[in-house]
């Protein structure tokens, strides 16, 4: 039979063993840093290719992605979709449709892109040239844990 002592014990390793996984979970926190382009890996993809230059925690958000993709003419990165992080993008060359609020959105260099949390939303290159863009995602203690069905 177990003894409340040994149930005691068994709840309170149960606790640590799962904050010490969450804790071994945690991204790297980041401080002020330089990421030189050059220095970036360039990773092909099926549409084009990608540049992460990284994905950490920083002293005010739980996570901190930025990344930099080429996308082919035509061509999509993903179907539309959601997600519970925010989104920026950032268009560097081409030219880009962003599906907002059900409406597709032509945009060009130098133009700025924000999907919020849980919106559908979608990137397409319909230009005649590879698009490059910045994306930048972000989640915080706000942001909700799972999608909505």
């Amino acid at each position: 039979m177990i003894s409340r002592r040994d149930l005691m014990v068994a709840m309170v390793t149960t606790a640590c063993t799962l904050g010490g996984l969450a804790i071994a979970e945690e991204l790297p926190m980041m401080g002020s840093s330089v990421f030189d382009w050059n220095t970036v890996t360039v990773e092909p993809t099926e549409v084009g290719s990608v540049r992460s230059f990284f994905k950490v925690r920083t002293p005010t958000l739980e996570q901190l992605e930025v990344h930099v993709t080429t996308l082919n003419p035509g061509k999509s990165p993903h179907p539309p979709h959601r997600h519970p992080n925010e989104e920026m993008i950032i268009v560097r060359e081409g030219t880009v449709e962003a599906l907002i609020n059900g409406e597709w959105k032509r945009v060009g260099p130098g133009s700025v892109i924000f999907f919020a949390s849980n919106q559908l939303h979608g990137l397409r290159n319909v230009g005649t040239n590879p698009a490059v863009y910045h994306v930048i995602n972000w989640k915080t203690a706000a942001t909700p844990a799972e999608t909505p069905h």
